[in-house]
């Protein structure tokens, strides 16, 4: 197996997160734009958020069905299917005008952008040894936040000089010329062997893993975290450009490099859980989270940025222990497992972009304030059951 700290190691790691990076920056691309949309369609904030949430929920539905076929035909072909898939659906998008046609290929963006996401941790599951796997799934998690910086600083500042359309074009470009370079970084795999059993069969093993709490309930953490996270971001956005801000798009988006706080502690996340117990990094990573939500709430820029920051490394730390949670307590059917964990992860996202924003409609920023300590609560009280649930596992020596 690629063992840590090796020449193997270094490159396949360094490719996998690379790969994660062209993701996020695809997904994540026009979420500092929705104010922008929301003007040129003439649509409420709400609304808008379809151009956002169509891909998140593309992304969710479409993880299990890749996973299932990388268990049949490898990692490796799945994902640079996926890769390959960006550019084309960049390029059909530049020449939509409707608002409606745009949040479709929107949503297939989102599909294409699942093969990588569902198998990209399988794969490290498969070539690296377990404590490799602890620390690359770390690196990878700090890929994709840094992959939805960039895509979001690129979506605000080429907006605001090229339009919409030039920044979707900019971003097809991109993502082709970094395919090669993953393409040519990334090993064959070695240890893959293909399922022999059914497709059906892997649908009983998704079941399975729903039956098991000690599962399922780190997936709906992921999932709640998720929600209450990226949609603290979006609706800051369209706060930042109302009094008393009144900041341009290109400098709103600004934001987003608050989520190198992230790209940190996902990487410390693993040291904590070589160290301590996830289940206690969990409890931190939400009560951290939910301290930057409050710290947000004061009206002053610097207030905004130093929450933002403590949102991110708090909900990152979060998503990297439950992230790696699944893909170690899975005994069988990882590559399903932890697409599974992403389906609970951005269907969370896409639901809690309606929930936030709608807050912001109708409440203000107090309102989206009540709103995300509601869903911290959540996650502190699904954390502590995890935490009674693993305790309970121990002690009979049994598989939940």
């Amino acid at each position: 197996m690629i063992e840590l700290q090796t020449p193997a190691y270094r490159k396949a790691a360094f490719a996998l997160s690379f790969g994660s990076f062209l993701v996020f920056c695809n997904l994540y691309l026009f979420q500092p734009m929705l104010p922008i949309f929301a003007d040129s369609f003439h649509v409420t904030a709400t609304k808008a958020n379809w151009l956002l949430a169509s891909s998140t929920l593309g992304l969710s539905l479409s993880l299990l069905p890749w996973a299932l076929l990388s268990e049949k035909v490898g990692r490796r072909p799945v994902m640079f299917s996926s890769l390959l898939l960006l550019p084309i659906v960049g390029i059909a998008s530049w020449h939509v005008e409707a608002f409606w046609g745009l949040v479709a290929l929107r949503g297939l963006m989102g599909i294409a952008l699942a093969g990588y996401a569902a198998v990209a941790v399988a794969y490290m599951a498969d070539e690296f040894s377990p404590t490799a796997l602890v620390v690359a799934v770390g690196g990878y998690i700090s890929a994709n936040s840094l992959g939805g910086i960039f895509g979001r600083l690129f979506g605000g500042v080429f907006s605001d000089f090229l339009g919409w359309q030039g920044a979707v074009m900019a971003m097809a470009v991109v993502t082709a010329i970094g395919i090669i370079l993953v393409f040519w970084l990334l090993p064959a795999q070695r240890r893959f062997v293909s399922s022999k059993t059914s497709f059906l069969a892997q649908a009983k093993m998704i079941g399975m893993h729903i039956r098991s709490p000690i599962l399922w309930v780190a997936m709906i953490i992921g999932g709640v975290n998720f929600a209450l996270f990226v949609n603290i971001y979006s609706v800051t956005t369209f706060r930042l450009l109302e009094a008393p801000f009144n900041l341009p798009v290109g400098v709103a988006s600004a934001i987003f490099v608050c989520y190198l706080a992230g790209t940190l502690t996902s990487r410390l996340s693993g040291r904590w859980a070589n160290r301590y117990s996830p289940v206690s990094g969990m409890t931190f990573g939400t009560v951290v989270t939910l301290l930057g939500v409050l710290v947000a709430s004061v009206e002053t820029e610097i207030a905004v940025i130093v929450g933002l920051l403590i949102v991110g490394g708090g909900a990152f730390f979060t998503h990297s222990l439950a992230y790696g949670w699944v893909s170690r307590r899975a005994v069988s059917g990882k590559a399903t497992a932890t697409a599974l964990y992403l389906v609970h992860y951005y269907v969370g996202g896409s639901l809690g972009g309606f929930y936030l924003i709608g807050c912001w409609e109708y409440g203000g920023w107090f309102a989206v304030t009540l709103g995300a300590v509601s869903l911290a609560a959540v996650n502190l009280i699904l954390v502590q059951f995890l935490g009674v649930i693993e305790k309970k596992a121990i002690t009979h020596n049994v598989c939940l």
